[in-house]
């Protein structure tokens, strides 16, 4: 099992995906990000970002989410260090 390296949501590059390990910020932006659904253990995959970064729109559970970037540098999340790119399936980012 390879280990993960931790990062911030607003930081992956589109088609990477990775695993949340924690949202950080003030009460109402972390209650806003959770109630989202981007909670610590869920697989999530940025699917494209606007020009200049905001929104980022990610894919989780089934559906797609833009983001505001303040939302997105939230958002903790780990890197497979598997050699897979992120949760693809190595078990890295378990």
């Amino acid at each position: 099992m390879g280990m993960a390296k931790e990062t911030r949501l607003s930081e992956l590059a589109p088609g990477i995906a990775a695993r949340v390990t924690g949202v950080e910020g003030d009460k109402d932006l972390r209650r806003r990000v959770l109630d989202m659904g981007l909670v610590p253990g869920t697989e999530v995959r940025v699917q494209r970002r606007a020009p200049l970064g905001d929104p980022v729109s990610v894919v989780f559970r089934g559906y797609e989410l833009s983001l505001r970037l303040p939302e997105a540098q939230s958002v903790r999340v780990a890197l497979c260090g598997g050699g897979c790119g992120g949760c693809g399936g190595c078990g890295g980012c378990r």
